[in-house]
């Protein structure tokens, strides 16, 4: 794979006009290449296996972790949008390890994305994994596709949410989750 992602990386630069023998270029298509490995990272890796450690508690209350910064790139145009993932989920008496909550943001972040399909991953994910009465995610986001060309907004940002359970049904749920996650005077 590295070989054909230098090529590629390789071509662009000429096909934009740069001369890949310049000092400065020499080594860009490999370190493009490390680069796409690492942002691509989560490609192939199943989502709910990260999701492995669960305890019996007996705790049905909201847990929430908010402000998990994530970095992921646009499927349309492989540009970087980036922002923070908050999730809440209120347990049926088993409860994840909170680092596995971020750990899967890091997954589902990891690949060509939509925030869209993102936020619904993750609560999906968790619904079906870890049995929950209900799920809440939220994800708050800067794309620079929208930053840096075509509308040149920057500072905008785009907000998703995905709704599992009893949060349908529980508006106060809800608005208390909001709030802990400092959206509901936004």
């Amino acid at each position: 794979m590295s070989d054909r992602l230098e090529r590629a990386v390789r071509t662009i630069l000429e096909e934009i006009g740069e001369d890949t023998a310049r000092e400065g270029l020499v080594d860009t298509p490999a370190r493009v290449a490390r680069m796409y490995r690492e942002l691509f990272s989560g490609m192939g890796i199943d989502p709910a296996s990260v999701l492995s450690a669960e305890f019996e508690e007996g705790y049905n209350e909201l847990v929430i972790v908010k402000d998990i910064p994530f970095y992921s790139m646009c499927e349309h145009h492989l540009i970087p949008f980036f922002g923070h993932a908050h999730i809440g989920y209120v347990p049926n008496g088993k409860i994840s390890g909170l680092s596995k909550l971020a750990r899967l943001v890091e997954v589902v972040s990891r690949r060509p994305q939509l925030q869209e399909r993102m936020v619904s991953t993750i609560a999906d994910v968790m619904y079906r994994e870890l049995s929950p009465q209900g799920v809440m995610v939220v994800i708050e986001a800067e794309h620079l596709c929208m930053t840096m060309r075509g509308v040149k907004k920057p500072g905008t940002t785009t907000v998703t949410s995905a709704i599992r359970g009893i949060f349908n049904d529980d508006a106060s749920l809800r608005a208390e989750f909001l709030a802990l996650i400092g959206r509901d005077k936004k």
